[in-house]
C-alpha cells in the first residue's frame, strides 16, 4: 500500500451524541472502542450490525474458544491482516493455544503439531479463505464430529473474520 494512514476519518468516541447508544453497546461488549470501531462508527448501521454479528461469533458460539481463535488467527495470516492477528493473540493464549501453535500459523502449510480437531478447523479456514469452496470430505468430517449448530458457527467464524480482515486491510487499519 502506498500509505500507512487509515483511509477514512476516525470517529472520536463521545463526540457524536447520536452514536451514544452504539458506543455504549461496544463498550459493554469490548471494554473499549478500538481503532476498528472508531472507523466503523462512520456508519452507525454498519457499526451496530457488525457489533451484534461479531459478538455472536466470538461470545455466543458453541465453537470451543481455542478452535475459534486458531481460525481467526489463520484468517488474519492468510489475508495479511496484522492488526487482527495481533489483536487476537491474547485471546488465543487465554483460550489455551500455545505460542508455538500461534507462531506456526504463519507458515503457508499447516504444521504437524495440531490436533485432529485443530487441523480440521484450520483446513476449513484455509479452504474458505483461499479457495472459497470447501471440499465435501472436510464438510463430511465436520458434520460427523460436530452438531449442525457448531458446524454453522464454525463456518460463520471463518466467514465473519474474512470480512473483518478484508475491511481492515482495505481501509489500512493497523498497518
Amino acid at each position: 500500500m502506498g500509505t500507512d494512514q487509515i483511509r477514512v476519518p476516525l470517529v472520536v468516541p463521545g463526540e457524536n451524541p447520536e452514536l451514544q447508544a452504539i458506543e455504549s453497546r461496544i463498550l459493554a461488549q469490548r471494554g473499549r472502542i478500538s481503532l476498528l470501531y472508531q472507523v466503523l462508527l462512520n456508519s452507525e448501521p454498519i457499526a451496530s450490525g457488525w457489533e451484534q454479528m461479531l459478538t455472536a461469533v466470538r461470545n455466543q458460539s458453541s465453537v470451543p474458544a481455542d478452535l475459534r481463535e486458531l481460525m481467526i488467527l489463520r484468517v488474519a495470516v492468510l489475508n495479511r491482516a496484522g492488526f487482527e492477528f495481533d489483536a487476537h493473540i491474547p485471546h488465543a493464549l487465554k483460550a489455551g493455544v500455545s505460542q508455538q501453535k500461534i507462531d506456526a500459523l504463519k507458515a503457508p502449510q499447516l504444521a504437524d503439531m495440531y490436533t485432529p480437531d485443530e487441523r480440521l478447523v484450520l483446513q476449513l479456514t484455509d479452504h474458505m479463505t483461499r479457495d472459497i469452496e470447501v471440499p465435501d470430505a472436510i464438510m463430511q468430517t465436520l458434520n460427523a464430529r460436530y452438531t449442525p449448530k457448531t458446524v454453522v458457527e464454525m463456518v460463520a467464524t471463518a466467514a465473519a473474520y474474512n470480512m473483518v480482515s478484508r475491511f481492515l486491510v482495505a481501509l489500512n487499519i493497523g498497518h
